[in-house]
């Protein structure tokens, strides 16, 4: 028994190997593994934390983590050339054969609909934080077909900021972002940051598909048929916008 246990912890990382394999903290680790988001292998007396080398492989191969690990990056650097759109030519020719590759497995309708919700949140970053880009300009643009999923993200200036421009009331994200998807702010550039996010939950929730968009420490969760946002609060910060779109064959 003793030997099969030394194998098999040859086969998992320390807490602090991975750490430093991920590029994050010791304790953002275990705030992921208290959250489910990146669950350790409990052992020895203290019940010390290790990981499974294939989960942290297949973690990082998800195209979710890929996003919200460089949204939320203290230290980013710029993106993989096959996922980063640096100016909004580029970001458009990537959406194009996005849809191009949808379009040979799924009904046009929701490749109209998906690519619709894709282009108006990457277009908004471009939008709204062109000439102001804090440190990494663009756009980090992800799919996997497979899992029907769709990640964007920006390191740009986030929509409390963009919004406090015109509502300068505004105290917090979950404020900002409950307006960005409720209200008609303006029709005049630059002030219409959050019109098209009105459009996009307009199509979300009327088709089976779902929304997580995170803006500073608030995160709004939609899917099909929901008539209130749920809005919460997170313990990470995004300065940016960050958004993952989950959709389903009708």
């Amino acid at each position: 028994m003793h030997r099969f246990t030394n194998i098999y912890m040859q086969k998992l990382l320390s807490i602090g190997q991975t750490a430093k394999f991920i590029g994050v903290s010791i304790d953002t680790l275990r705030r992921w593994d208290s959250s489910g988001r990146l669950r350790s292998i409990r052992s020895g007396p203290k019940g010390h934390r290790f990981y499974n080398r294939s989960d942290i492989d297949h973690y990082l191969q998800n195209v979710e983590v890929i996003a919200r690990n460089w949204a939320e990056s203290t230290h980013p650097s710029i993106p993989n050339p096959d996922i980063y759109s640096q100016t909004r030519d580029v970001f458009q020719a990537r959406l194009e054969s996005f849809q191009s590759a949808l379009s040979r497995i799924t009904p046009i309708n929701i490749v109209s609909l998906v690519t619709a919700i894709a282009g108006e949140i990457g277009n908004n970053s471009f939008d709204h934080n062109l000439g102001n880009w804090p440190d990494i300009p663009g756009v980090l643009f992800s799919y996997s077909i497979r899992d029907r999923k769709v990640a964007l993200a920006d390191r740009g200036q986030g929509i409390l900021t963009t919004l406090k421009r015109v509502r300068p009331n505004l105290v917090s994200s979950s404020e900002a972002i409950k307006m960005a998807f409720t209200e008609t702010i303006s029709g005049r550039y630059p002030e219409s940051r959050g019109n098209g996010l009105k459009f996009v939950r307009s199509i979300i929730v009327k088709n089976p598909f779902s929304l997580c968009f995170q803006t500073g420490n608030a995160q709004l969760y939609l899917k099909y048929n929901d008539v209130e946002l749920n809005i919460k609060q997170t313990e990470t910060i995004i300065n940016g916008c960050y958004a993952i779109i989950n959709f389903e064959d009708l």
